[in-house]
């Protein structure tokens, strides 16, 4: 994407109003999401091994970070790029039945991000997985599940705005749903960000959904790994974001794969390999529970509701020498 220096940008807040105002929004967010989705918190693991097949690999191009690790015979560690395996497990681990789940402080390092306004090398978000019954794998759950979601946005911007009189709210009262396929009828002339950059400018906030699968035109919208999301019952929350006048994608989620959408998406991904990974073959098996999921990120929220032009403006980071000049020249303050 590249970085964008918005014109004749100002600060809403300053430094230590900010780190006040990140404080008092991730507690509210947090203690809203617990309660809005029945959610209970857990711990969560900052590495796992690769042998289990527990991280993801994401769009499929990302390599984890990795480390040695002396005393388990020289056994190599990865930082962990989501939790969505390692929920399932946690759920079925700790006992939890339908319709309660879990949350978790998720940290990760991607070390392979293009790094601008919205991507850093550091990834902090709330990873949260709720049970479900089997039969309960449909559109209709996906969509009240992203509701419910979307309550928790909508009253956060209310919380925030009443510290913040001068930060007025712009979300609409609902969310727009539409299909990745939908998005591409509508807008044929444009690539994918284009188009959901023009999604957002029309309706404010959008829930795409079907990502993962081929198009029409013989591409994917965007990159999905095929071992946790069902690329038919999937999608990501996307807010229009005035100070850079284009998309931000503040949530990735969806009803996780069971047995036949996982055979399936493994023999179209080519992963077919990844079946005797100590992950997959529970689940291919039947002895996961079914679930839907996803991850929020904590830093790209408080950018949002704060109004910051860059994600270094509220998550302390390393930038390009550049960068950094190009920013402090806009009257962007990274941390």
């Amino acid at each position: 994407m590249g970085l964008k220096l918005p014109k004749d940008y100002k600060d809403k807040l300053d430094i230590m109003e900010t780190q006040i105002a990140i404080k008092k929004l991730k507690d509210y967010f947090e203690l809203r999401l617990s309660r809005e989705l029945n959610l209970s918190r857990v711990s969560s693991p900052l590495f796992v091994l690769p042998e289990t097949g527990m991280n993801d690999n994401l769009n499929g191009v990302e390599k984890a970070v990795n480390f040695n690790v002396p005393c388990l015979n020289n056994k190599n560690a990865e930082i962990v790029q989501s939790l969505a395996k390692w929920k399932r497990m946690a759920l079925k681990r700790y006992g939890f039945s339908a319709g309660s789940g879990l949350y978790t402080d998720m940290n990760a390092i991607r070390k392979d991000e293009e790094l601008d306004n919205l991507h850093s090398l550091y990834v902090d978000q709330w990873d949260w997985e709720l049970v479900i019954n089997k039969e309960d794998r449909s559109i209709e759950t996906l969509k009240d599940t992203v509701e419910k979601l979307y309550r928790v946005f909508k009253d956060t911007e209310v919380f925030v705005c009443s510290l913040y009189p001068h930060i007025p709210e712009i979300l609409p009262e609902e969310i727009t749903f539409i299909t990745s396929q939908e998005l591409l009828d509508k807008y044929p002339g444009l690539d994918a960000k284009g188009r959901e950059n023009e999604a957002v400018k029309e309706h404010g906030a959008v829930f795409i959904m079907q990502i993962g699968k081929v198009l029409s035109n013989g591409e994917k919208h965007d990159g999905r790994s095929p071992d946790y999301d069902d690329w038919e019952l999937n999608g990501d929350i996307l807010f229009y974001n005035p100070i850079l006048d284009e998309a931000i994608e503040l949530s990735s989620m969806g009803i996780r794969v069971d047995e036949e959408s996982l055979d399936r998406q493994l023999r179209l991904a080519g992963c077919d390999d990844r079946r005797e990974l100590d992950y997959h073959k529970m689940l291919l098996n039947g002895e996961l529970p079914y679930t839907v999921g996803g991850g929020i990120g904590q830093s790209r929220i408080c950018m949002y509701y704060l109004r910051k032009a860059h994600i270094g403006e509220v998550q302390v980071g390393i930038w390009p020498e550049d960068q950094i000049n190009d920013c402090e020249k806009a009257g962007i303050k990274l941390l």
